[in-house]
């Protein structure tokens, strides 16, 4: 799509009336660079924010765009700033794959294989008929139980789970329509209930071990964890609050392979891993909660792994080109959150100096 058609899409959606939050703590700087310092073309992006800017009723809240572990690229909107922390939704459950990660290095999961059940029995002690599923079968939405995020009719859809109270113990007495690993379908209830596992496993609350193990070493501290149960145990599969900034670390991590700063924190095996397609959804690549997909500039191909949350928050990452851009948005349950990729594959990729020669005509 040429990069004149997105502001069609934006001009037809009606304003967000979400609720901005303040600032929490703050957040460890990231680094800045100009556009050209560090390979990109900044004719793309500018038309893009000037196309944004012409537009007062969109659900954009911010943009973001870094290469080269520079921050080059930052705009928000409807009232955000950088330091509001956001809902991030379902991005919180590529979150979780880097923690799942970081417990089986440490010792805290045995692995992608061991039996869910090894780490919530004693929590969940009248649970039968659940000693096959395992951890991969939550990291690839293969668990077999009746849910389905998109089917309102499975028991385990996530608005029917988010009603009761303890909704790890929803997620386990669910029935079981199909073997484990045989279907994939979008399951938020295994994802919650993977965490509950660390927690288990670990002997302590699943954001304790994530502030020492991930949030601390980032920098990250303007953020919080959504909950449940009374407050007692923490929802893995959405609802973090996390600055764009902070998003953006999350994929420069990955970019980097797991090391940040020179210090490893989860092994460059796991992140190829789990960015790397298990099974497919929607048309796309999945692997350990994490989305992937092929883009094609020309005769160029350009991989892509992203996080992605309800209402349009993204991280995307291009590997290849060491690069990461960060939407948040309002775009709640529809379509329309399709311009945040709109705008990554039609203004922040082709601003690729690699992809010049590839491209058709102008933006």
């Amino acid at each position: 799509m040429p990069l004149r058609a997105l502001l069609s899409l934006v001009v037809l959606t009606g304003c967000s009336a979400e609720r901005v939050v303040g600032p929490i703590a703050e957040d460890a700087p990231l680094p800045t660079a100009a556009l050209e310092d560090v390979g990109l073309v900044p004719t793309y992006l500018d038309n893009a924010s000037r196309q944004i800017a012409s537009v007062d009723d969109h659900r954009l809240h911010s943009f973001l765009v870094v290469r080269h572990g520079r921050l080059v690229f930052e705009e928000y909107y409807n009232g955000y700033g950088p330091h509001n922390p956001h809902d991030i939704r379902s991005a919180t459950k590529s979150i979780t794959s880097l923690l799942t990660g970081m417990a089986i290095e440490r010792g805290v999961l045995e692995g992608v294989d061991a039996p869910l059940m090894d780490y919530l029995r004693e929590a969940y002690p009248h649970v039968r008929d659940r000693d096959d599923l395992l951890v991969r079968h939550l990291l690839t939405m293969s668990g077999g139980l009746d849910c389905d995020d998109h089917d309102r009719r499975t028991r385990g859809q996530e608005d029917r789970m988010y009603r009761s109270d303890d909704w790890v113990a929803y997620f386990l007495s669910l029935s079981r329509p199909y073997a484990p690993g045989d279907t994939t379908r979008y399951c938020t209830g295994g994802v919650v209930a993977l965490g509950e596992a660390i927690a288990q496993g670990a002997g302590r609350d699943l954001a304790a071990f994530a502030e020492e193990a991930l949030f601390e070493p980032l920098g990250i501290e303007n953020y919080r964890w959504a909950r449940f149960d009374d407050g007692t145990k923490v929802d893995a599969g959405g609802h973090l609050l996390l600055t764009p900034r902070g998003m953006a670390k999350v994929g420069m991590l990955v970019l980097q392979d797991g090391e940040w700063e020179g210090r490893r924190l989860v092994s460059e095996e796991w992140v190829e891993r789990s960015t790397r397609a298990s099974t497919r959804m929607r048309g796309m690549g999945y692997g350990y909660l994490w989305w992937s997909h092929t883009l094609r500039y020309g005769e160029i191909d350009v991989d892509l792994v992203w996080a992605s949350g309800n209402g349009g928050q993204t991280i995307f990452l291009a590997p290849d080109y060491d690069l990461v851009a960060v939407f948040t948005a309002g775009y709640y349950n529809s379509d329309r959150a399709e311009i945040v990729f709109n705008l990554f594959s039609n203004a922040v990729l082709p601003s690729l100096v690699e992809l010049q020669d590839h491209l058709p005509s102008g933006p």
